[in-house]
């Protein structure tokens, strides 16, 4: 496609503030303060519990950790692809306090459906149910790693999908 032509079929999304409300949909916020909280250690640690699950599943999947190192992307951000994971949940946690940018979309019949866009502090992870539609890790000003939960294993557990037109991902 042109790129000329795609910028004018180009669509906006907003990004409002991240919230366990707003994301309920697509998955579980990850933050303190957003589950049972209680003294460990001895008292020298608040444990907050239990903030999201992982779930994966098939014959030889597994929960993996991984770290991912992303590169910055700036605003306004064209949005043309993204991605699914069928087969389990993905949780992203920034190694850093700098804000990120989450994406996803509703499943319209196999297809994702409108984009909504999150701006993410960065005290604030999240957890992806399984089969979500989402853009990719969108650190924003500076390369961020992110703590990432989600499944191993050998089966294809990954979905993408092409917009037609991309969308135009701005701030308020």
């Amino acid at each position: 496609m042109d790129v000329r032509l795609a910028w004018r079929m180009m669509k906006s999304v907003i990004a409002n503030p991240l919230t366990a409300a707003a994301f309920a949909p697509f998955g579980d916020v990850i933050e303190k303060g957003g589950g049972e909280q209680f003294s460990i250690n001895r008292g020298n640690c608040i444990r907050h519990h239990a903030l999201a699950t992982a779930e994966v599943t098939g014959d030889d999947a597994s929960v993996i950790i991984s770290i991912f190192c992303g590169q910055p992307y700036g605003l306004p951000h064209v949005l043309d692809m993204v991605e699914r994971h069928p087969l389990g949940s993905q949780a992203f946690y920034p190694l850093s306090t700098n804000q990120w940018l989450v994406i996803v979309a509703p499943d319209a019949s196999g297809k994702p459906g409108l984009p909504q866009a999150f701006l993410a502090r960065g005290d604030q992870g999240i957890n992806l149910k399984p089969g979500i539609w989402h853009g990719v890790l969108t650190p924003l000003d500076v390369p961020a790693d992110f703590l990432v939960v989600d499944c191993g294993g050998t089966a294809d557990n990954l979905e993408e999908h092409y917009f037609d037109a991309p969308y135009d991902v701005r701030l308020l």
